[in-house]
């Protein structure tokens, strides 16, 4: 479990291609207390470390990773979102994050709004069900508030101070994301399409506090 408070920009030494596909991260912060077999989010993946050196980390890629998210992509020297997984009394500062990509989304566009940076994402139907207005959504392992809905995507803005934090304002349009939903949405959906009764699902999801 993560909180997508992204922890420290790490940079790809080297990617493999071959078999489980190595890939090995340049860092310092996320070092700390890590050891082998930890889960560390690499862009909002949840990986296991498999090698420790002299500030890099290695995990393993599987081919099914590199095809559903935009690891695939990465090229030796690229910026990369780190956190590690959250520790008990642990401050939680942002949402709850699995590792577990949805899918990835294409930045539609790049803009200013004051000292913001505003960045609209093409999000699919699929996807786009699970999100709400001044909900949460996860951006290459970045917990970020939607600030407006579109009929096909998104909208995210970051403050200075997140500026600094994430890889996403050196990305353009065109670039790719991945994405992670809110779990809890998807839970919603499936208690709630496993019960005809409408007024008897909605009474239980005000019990548990959802609606």
């Amino acid at each position: 479990m993560f909180t997508g408070i992204v922890e420290e920009i790490g940079h790809v030494d080297r990617i493999s291609t071959s078999g489980s596909a190595p890939l090995k991260i340049q860092c310092r912060t996320v070092l700390d207390g890590t050891r082998i077999g930890d889960s560390i989010a690499v862009n909002g993946i949840c990986l296991t470390v498999t090698d420790i050196g002299s500030g890099t980390f290695s995990v393993d890629v599987q081919p099914v990773t590199r095809r559903l998210t935009n690891l695939g992509g990465l090229r030796s020297g690229d910026p990369v979102n780190l956190e590690r997984s959250v520790g008990v009394g642990q401050r939680f500062g942002g949402h709850y994050v699995q590792g577990h990509v949805d899918g990835v989304a294409r930045i539609v566009n790049v803009a200013r709004d004051g000292a913001s940076l505003v960045v609209r994402l093409d999000l699919q139907a699929d996807l786009l069900r699970y999100v709400v207005e001044r909900g949460f959504i996860s951006v290459d392992g970045a917990s970020l508030t939607v600030v407006r809905l579109w009929p096909d995507g998104v909208d995210v803005s970051l403050v200075y101070h997140t500026q600094q934090s994430i890889t996403l304002p050196g990305k353009r349009a065109g670039d790719w994301v991945n994405i992670e939903t809110d779990v809890f949405a998807k839970y919603v959906e499936r208690l709630a399409g496993a019960r005809p009764d409408h007024d008897a699902t909605m009474n239980l999801l005000r019990r548990a506090g959802f609606a």
